[in-house]
């Protein structure tokens, strides 16, 4: 799949860190560090602009490494990219932690998977059909 992409960034192209990878990186692109303070989320820049094809979009993910050593995560993970969005890929970043955390322009903050979806259309019903769990909900199935 091509994807047409606005590189306004000093940084190479996302691109899959392995052979198997379902994510690109997004790196940071700033003028100067970021300071995370603990609880506090800022609009993170990565300079690129994408044009997906409609019936595709582009989710945005936290960083495993970046989740388990620094307590960094994404806001509203995972994020979505509409295909007629137009403007700057940003990252909603927060830090979990209880210590400050510096990004750093060019570091990769985020991934990017690139996932096909379908359009749903409503059939509006007045019954709908009985399955075993039925309401069952939050917690119904036991506690393990």
């Amino acid at each position: 799949m091509n994807i047409q992409i606005v590189n306004k960034s000093k940084h190479p192209l996302p691109s899959y860190e392995t052979s198997f990878s379902a994510g690109m990186d997004l790196r940071a692109n700033l003028v100067k560090p970021v300071i995370l303070k603990p609880m506090e989320r800022k609009l993170v820049p990565t300079g690129l602009f994408i044009e997906l094809p409609p019936g595709y979009e582009a989710q945005i993910r936290p960083r495993s490494g970046l989740a388990v050593k620094h307590g960094i995560s994404i806001v509203n993970a995972p994020g979505t990219i509409d295909a007629d969005y137009r403007g700057e890929v940003k990252i909603i970043m927060i830090n979990l932690s209880n210590v400050d955390f510096v990004i750093n322009d060019g570091e990769r903050i985020a991934q990017m998977i690139i996932s096909a979806h379908e359009k749903a259309e409503w059939v509006q019903v007045n019954m709908l059909s009985e399955t075993e769990r039925g309401k069952g909900g939050f917690g119904h199935s036991g506690s393990s």
